[in-house]
C-alpha cells in the first residue's frame, strides 16, 4: 500500500486572512466553519487534497523547504491579480531554460508562479 496526499497544510497566524488569500488565489471556497484556529479550503474536485490553515504561536523565521508552484497562462496578469489578493512579488528567476516570478504569501510563505507553457 502506498501513502496518499490527504491535505496541503500551511501554517500560519492569522488563519482566517490566509485562508481567504488562498481561496480567492485558487478560486476555491472556504470551508465550513472557520476559527481563529483552524479553516480549510473546500476541494474543487473529489480527488484534490484539502486545503487546512492552522494557527501556530511561532513567526515563520527560514525559507520553506517545499513550496507550491503554480502556471498561469499570462503569468504577468496572475502575478498582478496575486499582489492585489496580498501576495508580495519577490523576484523573477530564469534558469534551465525556464522562468518564473517567486512571491510571498500574506504570511511570507514562497510560491512560485510559472506561464502554463513552461511547465
Amino acid at each position: 500500500m502506498t501513502a496518499t496526499l490527504a491535505s496541503i497544510t500551511v501554517d500560519c497566524d492569522d488563519v482566517e486572512r490566509v485562508a481567504r488569500f488562498w481561496a480567492a488565489a485558487l478560486d476555491r471556497k472556504l470551508g465550513e466553519d472557520p476559527t481563529p484556529y483552524f479553516a480549510s479550503l473546500a476541494p474543487a474536485e473529489p480527488a484534490q487534497p484539502i486545503w487546512m490553515f492552522l494557527k501556530v504561536p511561532e513567526p515563520k523565521t527560514a525559507k520553506n523547504r517545499v513550496h507550491l508552484d503554480l502556471t498561469a497562462p499570462d503569468r504577468d496578469a496572475e502575478v498582478a491579480r496575486l499582489v492585489e489578493l496580498g501576495a508580495t512579488r519577490i523576484r523573477e528567476v530564469t534558469e534551465h531554460g525556464m522562468s518564473w516570478v517567486v512571491m510571498n504569501d500574506p504570511e511570507g510563505n514562497e510560491f512560485c508562479v510559472a506561464r502554463a507553457s513552461d511547465h
